[in-house]
């Protein structure tokens, strides 16, 4: 997920040097793509890497380019990816890590900090300052509780 301007730009290098990869690859000869049998595995992975590069740039300019006057629904396929969703939704917003740092009491190096490795170094009362402070609201939420496979026993670290 691209966080900010300098992660879209070297994303954006990144696109041309993919693309350019992939013209220099497919000028190869007729005779090397029929007969390496690694060719089409590695043209395909160049490919597969560029794919996901303009996904993400597409994401981010999405975000950037969104009217931060209207209101922006962001879905959630999996409770894991709410760390990311609040990012998109302050880069939506068009609101800087010191910005939300200022509405949610936290410092901005902070919100650098739990940005940079996804809220996990965020403790739940910060995490809660910056939803609220984003204003971010759940609709339609639900949540399913497979009620037959819950495990019981206690998850101990390794």
């Amino acid at each position: 997920m691209i966080k900010n301007q300098r992660q879209y730009d070297y994303s954006q290098e990144l696109v041309r040097q993919f693309e350019s990869d992939l013209s220099v690859y497919d000028a190869q000869d007729e005779d090397i793509k029929k007969n390496d049998c690694w060719w089409k595995i590695k043209r395909d992975s160049l490919q597969s890497h560029l794919n996901a590069l303009k996904a993400e740039v597409a994401e981010y300019e999405t975000l950037i380019n969104h009217d931060d006057r209207t209101p922006i629904v962001l879905k959630l396929d999996d409770i894991n990816n709410l760390p990311q969703l609040i990012i998109k939704a302050r880069i939506a917003a068009n609101i800087s890590q010191k910005q939300l740092a200022d509405i949610a009491g936290l410092t901005e190096e902070k919100i650098i900090e739990y940005e940079d490795k996804d809220y996990q170094t965020a403790s739940l009362i910060d995490f809660l300052f910056v939803l609220d402070a984003m204003n971010i609201k759940l609709q339609k939420g639900e949540f399913l509780v497979p009620l037959d496979t819950l495990i019981i026993t206690p998850i101990t670290a390794g």
